[in-house]
């Protein structure tokens, strides 16, 4: 099991709300700003290798990261992720192998997230789109 990271920001938590489970409620940072545009479950040759959900979340978390390493960026620096999915009874059924696959990659860093269940993705055998910012601190 990974390490917790520290995080170069700083986690935004209001007095007296429940401890959110694998995200943060906000964070605050100073530095260069990364953006990720969305990013899908190919690889870097624009090719499927799986119609899992569960494996299409690896390949997408894993090209988010091999653009913020363009950048000199790594996972404790994303402040924010927008996860957009086809299914949200999917989603919710493997949550489970999700947080495993998210933890494998991104650590145990948890930006501002949101996660919305959309009608389509532009690419037919995507399951989900991944949209992140960071931060690197000066």
């Amino acid at each position: 099991m990974s390490e917790p990271i520290v995080s170069p920001h700083t986690i935004l938590q209001p007095a007296g709300w429940a401890t959110p489970k694998g995200y943060a409620n906000g964070i605050a940072a100073e530095g260069r700003l990364v953006f990720v545009g969305g990013q899908i479950g190919w690889n870097g040759q624009c090719r499927f290798e799986t119609d899992d959900l569960v494996g299409q979340v690896r390949q997408t978390l894993q090209n988010v990261i091999a653009v913020l390493t363009e950048a000199g960026a790594r996972p404790e620096h994303v402040v924010s992720m927008t996860w957009y999915l086809l299914d949200k009874k999917d989603y919710l059924a493997r949550l489970r192998e999700i947080g495993q696959v998210y933890r494998e990659i991104m650590g145990r860093h948890f930006p501002a997230m949101a996660a919305v269940e959309v009608a389509a993705l532009i690419e037919d055998r995507a399951k989900i789109e991944i949209q992140a910012m960071a931060v690197i601190p000066k």
